[in-house]
């Protein structure tokens, strides 16, 4: 470290005395107030290659068998350089031998020429082989992290997904999954680096060991300013994370199907791309300063690493005049001196990379070491069958992470088997919040929720959702067969035409699928070719039969009709009647037609229950429900 500041300094004395330039951002690297802060990123630095390990841990994982082999050919490759100087320095003593010292013509020469040829021809082949084996590495490694980022992410808790700060982290981490591919190169390339400079190390300490610590000498500073820059690129791609989201968002409104209609109306696109000029802009002024200072800073250091090996070059050749070297030796020291110093400069360059993808590294360890909250604890009861009592609400309080106010106040609901219950209410007053603590995808932040008289909390999670289905308002519309559509409700039925057929009837799906050309097997979509797009309501019914797939004790629908026409809609929900008998029914509708089937409605205000009833008793009562109720008439008057 000590070496890299003197160096720095040398370098700033020679700035100073210059005209003005770019150059001139080292005056302010070395300075005395910053040199603490340098020293801090070099901590962080080192601190950040504790993420190698796990990830190395990754790649075995990955593939055994093609890491081993991998690096057996490497090592094998890394013992050729100094194996073909060697013979090198034999022919050549041989030939000065002959041409010099009238030595007789020794058949040993043509087998030293022999070998040197082997030698060749191996390290050809066993270099492809290496490429071969991390070209197999980098595919496995791929699919491995990448399965790993998907099924990590799926068993993450839904808050996370509403945290903006998880969203970035989550890209980082996507991103790492797959271009921290250069690191696990590195690493093979430096195991092979580290081997080949041993060798030649060893070759030169024999001869003298000052060759060898004036190279490492003036090639340790490059090395320091490289993990300096290194770190300094990685602060800056943190940085720019939010700003990167904000270009795919506006990249993707700019040309997705869902905007384009509004892009057009309101003649957005202008707006849009000046936008994602000026944000780009700023990325690139900023890469663009950092690059310049890397640059030429590099271009010193540069000059200080050729002076080191010109220096050793020469002491080689004053010892081979003065008599003390032969011509052989000079000849294999000068390759030796060549390689090492090209392999230290690999090996600093190399770990400096390392480092440098090890910092990138963070937020892929960080995402996999994030744990839900929400979670099966050891020894969960499986759900009841069947469910006897129903749900319990008591004194349930609940706030979304990151804000203060109360969705739900001690709130107290009884919802029994058998029950078809409507949940209604101005936006905001709670109404999916209860569907969300029902399928705990959250649990309450006061107050709890009984099942036959048990904690929510003490069930199994994924036997819980096996008796639960769900369909929301903003439900997927996956770009795949209209079969997969459907048989997302329970995959294990996938290939199951019975029961596929069945729920696409029971949700009026089957007349959508009846006009598709490829019927249950046709792409829908656009993204993939022969894709073909659905209306709103072609694709709720499709989504409303992976519930009825599903055939669960509780069925929840979340406002999934809302792309409906109202006798659509009433059609859907006369079906859902039909079809809920003996099961615990909810459902979440602003169309007062179609709540009036229920056999209680709860309007829920300010978090609270303010009445509950069936349609004719609250009408009766002349509350809320009826004024919400008689505005709504009023409308189709």
């Amino acid at each position: 470290m000590r070496l890299c500041f003197e160096a720095l300094q040398q370098v700033r004395s020679v700035i100073e005395r210059a005209p003005k330039s770019p150059a001139s951002f080292l005056i302010n690297s070395v300075t005395a107030e910053q040199q603490q802060s340098f020293l801090s990123a070099w901590k962080d630095r080192l601190q950040a290659l504790k993420n190698v390990p796990p990830v190395l841990r990754i790649v075995w994982d990955s593939g055994p068998s093609v890491v081993v082999l991998g690096l057996v050919f490497r090592a094998a490759v890394s013992l050729i350089p100094v194996s073909t100087g060697w013979v090198t320095k034999l022919i050549i003593d041989q030939i000065t031998g002959i041409v010099y010292h009238k030595a007789t013509l020794s058949p040993k020469l043509w087998w030293l020429a022999a070998a040197e040829f082997s030698l060749a021809v191996l390290g050809g082949i066993l270099g492809r082989v290496v490429d071969y084996y991390d070209s197999v590495l980098a595919d496995r490694y791929t699919r491995h992290v990448s399965i790993e980022v998907m099924q990590h992410a799926s068993h993450l808790d839904l808050q996370s997904y509403e945290d903006p700060i998880f969203y970035d982290r989550l890209e980082r981490a996507r991103v790492q999954a797959t271009d921290r591919l250069g690191m696990i190169q590195s690493v093979g390339r430096l195991f092979q680096q580290v081997i080949t400079t041993a060798t030649l190390s060893l070759a030169i300490l024999y001869f003298s060991p000052w060759l060898l610590l004036i190279l490492i000498g003036c090639l340790l500073p490059a090395f320091l300013g490289e993990s300096h820059f290194a770190f300094l690129s990685y602060a800056k791609n943190f940085r720019q994370t939010p700003a990167r989201r904000q270009l795919d968002y506006l990249r993707q409104l700019g040309g997705s199907k869902e905007a384009a209609k509004e892009l057009k109306l309101f003649n957005l696109s202008e707006f849009f791309t000046r936008r994602f000029t000026t944000i780009w802009n700023g990325i690139l002024d900023e890469n663009l300063a950092l690059n310049r200072k890397r640059l030429i800073a590099a271009s010193l250091f540069s000059i200080l690493s050729t002076g080191g090996y010109y220096g050793a070059y020469i002491w080689v050749i004053f010892k081979t005049v003065s008599g003390v070297f032969s011509i052989g030796t000079l000849t294999f020291l000068t390759q030796a001196i060549m390689s090492a110093s090209s392999n230290i400069s690999q090996i600093f360059s190399t770990l400096s990379s390392i480092a440098d993808q090890a910092l990138f590294l963070t937020d892929l360890l960080a995402f996999f070491e994030m744990k839900p909250s929400v979670a099966s604890k050891p020894n969960a009861l499986p759900a009841p069958r069947p469910i006897k009592q129903g749900f319990e609400f008591q004194n349930v309080c609940f706030t979304y992470p990151g804000t203060d106010r109360q969705v739900l106040k001690q709130l107290n609901l009884r919802v029994e088997p058998g029950e078809r219950i409507a949940l209604i209410g101005q936006n905001g007053q709670g109404k999916t919040t209860i569907v969300k603590l029902i399928t705990r995808l959250y649990d309450p932040t006061g107050g709890r929720i009984l099942l036959d008289g048990v904690d929510l909390r003490e069930y199994q999670i994924d036997d819980l959702c096996s008796q639960t289905g769900v369909i929301f308002q903003d439900f997927m519309r996956y770009e795949m067969t209209a079969r997969e559509n459907i048989a997302v409700g329970r995959i294990d039925y996938l290939n199951d035409d019975q029961r596929i057929q069945a729920a696409a009837e029971k949700s009026l799906a089957d007349g959508v699928i009846e006009r598709l050309a490829g019927r249950y097997e046709q792409m829908l979509g656009r993204r993939f070719d022969g894709g073909v797009d659905l209306s709103g309501g072609e694709w709720q019914k499709l989504a409303l039969a992976r519930a009825y797939l599903r055939d669960a004790q509780v069925l929840i629908l979340d406002e999934p009709t809302a792309a409906l026409d109202a006798r659509a809609e009433f059609e859907v929900f006369q079906r859902f009647n039909e079809l809920t008998t003996g099961k615990l029914a909810l459902f979440i509708s602003h169309r007062f037609s179609t709540v009036r089937m229920a056999e209680r409605i709860i309007v829920l205000e300010d978090g609270r229950i303010s009445e509950q009833g069936s349609h004719s008793q609250l009408m009766a009562r002349g509350g809320t429900y009826a004024g919400m109720f008689e505005l709504q008439a009023a409308s189709y008057r």
